[in-house]
């Protein structure tokens, strides 16, 4: 493929969201065509309580998925083959495969190493068609690279990533200007980025099951309900999105996490653990480049049940004592042994007015 020109902008927006099918598994299933049948997973060990990165089809037929704990994935398929991943591999096969996008536009926003959105809006490849353009970037991809890529094809971000998911594993789906009322009005709200369960279970308590179910309320009442979701609610439930393609994606937050050989038991023993914590964010946010101004710390537990909740709270130099305040906070929701603990700093934004001499 010869990249098109790509005229001056103002017309219809055609967008592609390129999702590489279980990834990590993926590369290995190619170098290791004996895995390809079989239950397979990439995540950390037993021994260690890692959690599964990927897996391929055959283990999702198990119920097996990411962040998943690797405990729990053996139970429920005992024949699991698990392996540890190769992440300078996953990174050399992601870099082919960017590049076949490169060669089909130069405005492309990576979300991760495996998917992308991809804006072709002026492009004169395949006489302009993006359904086309889809179509050969997953068959150069498959011949090239040797793994498969979903797509989704439609006028906007939202409902292209909704479409790559549509016909999973290794297809495609299209959303057209004119088919996007008909689709949008069906699609269920759970399906909408930032609806997870528990806010998919409070939707259908008051009603509200596919977004023509949104539609009828009105965008006062959903900020009011919802606050500031709710507008996005709203804009989603009638398919609007008018983000653009970002060619640069700009950081949100830094952060670690660790979890623990064993529980800890109680609150003092997670206490124990947050100096430890809060040195390694230290230094990882004293590696951003260029430097960035916190605007608030986040505290996240993960309990030994797998429930988990964040705190937060806006602050430009929290110090230990305000983590360890949302640490209580945190830990009191659940009140039970904890698996895992992870601090981070939200960043304001690039060229904000704060002083980064404040931290």
């Amino acid at each position: 493929m010869t990249r098109g020109h790509v005229k001056t902008p103002g017309l219809e927006r055609k967008i592609i969201h390129c999702d590489c099918d279980c990834f990590f598994a993926a590369v290995e299933m190619r170098d290791n065509p004996a895995l390809r049948d079989i239950p397979l997973a990439i995540g950390g060990s037993v021994e260690h309580r890692g959690v599964i990165s990927t897996c391929n089809y055959p283990a999702r037929r198990f119920g097996i998925h990411s962040a998943m704990s690797t405990a729990q994935a053996f139970k429920r398929c005992p024949h699991l083959t698990l392996l540890r991943g190769d992440m300078a591999k996953y990174k050399a096969v992601a870099r082919q495969v960017f590049g076949i996008y490169r060669e089909v536009t130069e405005v492309i926003e990576p979300l991760s190493l495996d998917e992308a959105f991809l804006d072709v809006s002026g492009s004169e490849l395949c006489q302009g068609s993006a359904t086309r353009i889809a179509a050969a970037i997953r068959q150069r991809v498959e011949e090239s690279v040797g793994i498969t890529v979903s797509a989704g094809v439609a006028p906007n971000k939202f409902l292209a990533k909704i479409a790559s998911d549509w016909n999973k594993p290794n297809g495609m789906f299209v959303i057209t200007p004119a088919e996007v009322e008909t689709f949008v009005k069906q699609l269920p709200v759970k399906r909408i980025n930032g609806v997870g369960p528990r806010t998919a279970e409070k939707l259908a308590e008051l009603g509200i099951v596919t977004c023509a179910d949104v539609r009828a309320w009105t965008l006062a009442q959903l900020v009011e309900r919802f606050g500031r979701f709710g507008h996005r609610l709203h804009e989603l439930s009638w398919g609007r999105d008018e983000r653009p393609v970002r060619l640069q994606r700009e950081r949100k937050s830094v952060s670690t996490e660790h979890t623990y050989p064993e529980d800890l038991p109680h609150l003092a023993a997670c206490r124990e653990r947050l100096p430890e914590l809060l040195a390694d964010l230290e230094r990882r946010y004293s590696r951003l480049d260029p430097p960035r101004a916190v605007r608030g710390a986040v505290v996240k537990v993960k309990f030994n049940d797998f429930t988990q909740t964040t705190v937060e709270q806006a602050d430009p130099a929290p110090d230990q004592a305000q983590f360890d305040t949302l640490l209580e906070i945190g830990w009191q929701r659940g009140a039970r042994p904890v698996r895992l603990l992870g601090v981070g700093y939200r960043l304001a934004d690039a060229g904000s007015e704060q002083q980064l001499t404040l931290f």
